[in-house]
């Protein structure tokens, strides 16, 4: 007998068998499964009874609450397609991505009130607009009938979410997700880290990222509590640890390093963590070690796009790898590690071949199963030209070993080739970033005449702390060759440009370079 493959089937599991537990922790608001069940059952009515269509989108402005997770279940329970939103984007970027997947519906905290009335009058499409903190979205559930979803009637070939990309290389572009894919990514995680119900994790990456909305089917699929950070702020996030005794949670680098750093940190009882994932940018062996001694649990790297679903591979131990000493187990626990279950990762060079597992030469990461998009909403040109046959092509650049772990040395745009040597601007960072006085850094090419390319950095040092030039140079020669030492320093008080996701954007710091390639590059 063939089931349709549906996230759905990861709420009623938890339903089913985990009923009574508290499945939800939002504030001041606890759920079991059950209710939060009959909330998604709720949800999924109201939008029926305003005329929701299926593969209508139904796009979401919030913060991390239990209102946008019950999105992810009765969005699709509704047969339409959900479209969570980068909070951190400015109302033009929003307006563009809103008319590009043409919402019919808008769902949004108080916070972003003021952002309604630019869609109102520039979002032709949209319908109806309904603020998830006020009386309207509790009323509405009230007024709901709830209805268990036919299984069998899902089409797990349909859209059942829509992600744009964070527009770091470009335009962001819409990734479709069916119902298939969703449930496989589901369980192949759930598989490779979330695979028992004892589990208590904090989401406290924005589950409009990548790294954020890859874990809550995985989650209520095996019934673990699921406790919602609405603002990443680091002592809400110890306070959070303590009182739900959390077990895990998932970091980008510049969230483990405000942790790391913040003096709140002593102030609070966090014995019941276990695990920390680290995605969304390159990690280091040395913030995998610094998260380890300061939080007594395990750190450890993962890997993925957008575009698959996200998480591709993970940095968990592998039964055939043996660690030499503790130096290896952080050098290998940073790296991208590993496939999870259901997917291939290769690296290869222009022609798809295989390049050498010999952890030197430099190829491009490939991904194929069940993780990979459908495509990009309405971009059949953008679509082709990221695919070979059924292999996605992920624009990183990597090297790997015989045990199939994948270490990111650098995106294809921003590997630095100079004099005839690839320079990876990853691995320059991580030697700027090891100094403790270093905030955050961003390597890029600036053009030369002699050498073609040459490796520049942008320094922010954190405050109260002062750094000179030379001594920093001198620290970053310890660690890497000459050839790939910097050729200019620019220090720099205030943050480095970002994207809405937090990914720094280097062609904003590489661009003015190459307008004018005449002029001399000076630090």
């Amino acid at each position: 007998m063939h089931i349709p493959l549906t996230p759905v089937r990861c709420l009623y599991r938890a339903v089913d068998l985990y009923g009574s537990k508290e499945g939800v922790v939002c504030g001041t608001h606890r759920f079991t499964y059950a209710e939060f069940g009959e909330r998604c059952e709720r949800l999924a009515a109201a939008l029926g009874s305003l005329g929701v269509l299926p593969g209508d989108r139904v796009a979401y402005l919030s913060f991390n609450t239990h209102k946008l997770l019950e999105g992810y279940f009765g969005v699709i329970q509704a047969g339409a397609i959900v479209a969570p939103l980068n909070v951190r984007l400015t109302a033009p970027e929003l307006i563009q991505i809103l008319n590009h997947c043409e919402a019919r519906v808008v769902l949004f905290e108080n916070d972003f009130a003021p952002l309604i009335e630019h869609f109102r009058k520039d979002c032709p499409a949209i319908e109806h607009y309904i603020a998830l903190d006020g009386p309207e979205y509790e009323a509405s559930l009230a007024r709901a009938t709830p209805r268990r979803s036919d299984i069998m009637s899902f089409d797990e070939a349909s859209p059942a979410e829509i992600f744009y990309t964070s527009g770091s290389t470009g335009t962001p572009k819409g990734v479709l997700l069916c119902h298939r894919t969703l449930y496989l990514h589901a369980m192949n995680v759930a598989l490779s880290t979330t695979n028992n119900d004892t589990g208590i994790d904090l989401h406290t990456i924005p589950l409009f990222h990548a790294n954020g909305w890859g874990l809550p089917q995985a989650c209520t699929m095996m019934g673990r509590k699921q406790v919602m950070v609405r603002r990443f702020e680091p002592t809400t996030v110890f306070r959070l640890i303590e009182q739900e005794r959390a077990t895990g949670m998932l970091l980008v680098p510049v969230m483990a390093g405000a942790l790391l750093m913040s003096p709140d940190r002593e102030k609070f009882d966090l014995s019941s963590l276990e695990l920390i994932m680290l995605g969304g940018a390159a990690s280091s062996p040395e913030l995998c070690r610094r998260l380890e001694d300061a939080f007594h649990c395990l750190a450890q790297s993962g890997y993925g796009l957008t575009e698959t679903s996200p998480v591709a591979t993970g940095a968990r131990k592998k039964g055939t790898v043996a660690y030499k000493d503790e130096a290896e187990r952080f050098r290998r626990q940073a790296m991208a590690g590993w496939p999870l279950p259901g997917t291939e990762v290769h690296v290869v060079d222009g022609a798809m071949n295989q390049v050498p597992r010999d952890m030197h030469t430099i190829g491009e990461v490939v991904v194929r199963g069940d993780c990979v998009m459908d495509g990009y909403f309405r971009e059949p040109a953008a679509t082709a030209a990221v695919m070979s046959g059924a292999w996605l092509h992920t624009g990183d650049m990597a090297v790997w070993d015989e045990e199939n772990y994948v270490h990111i040395v650098d995106r294809k745009k921003d590997i630095i080739i100079s004099g005839g040597e690839n320079i990876s601007s990853i691995e320059v960072e991580r030697a700027i970033a090891a100094h403790s006085a270093v905030m955050e850094c961003a390597v890029v090419s600036a053009p030369d005449e002699k050498w073609g390319e040459i490796p520049v950095a942008f320094v922010v040092l954190k405050p109260d702390e002062t750094l000179s030039q030379a001594t920093l140079a001198e620290f970053v020669a310890e660690r890497l060759a000459k050839f790939k030492m910097p050729r200019a320093w620019f220090f720099r008080s205030e943050p480095l440009p970002k994207t809405g996701t937090g990914k720094i954007l280097k062609r904003d710091l590489r661009e003015p370079f190459w307008q004018d390639k005449t002029k001399r590059v000076q630090g």
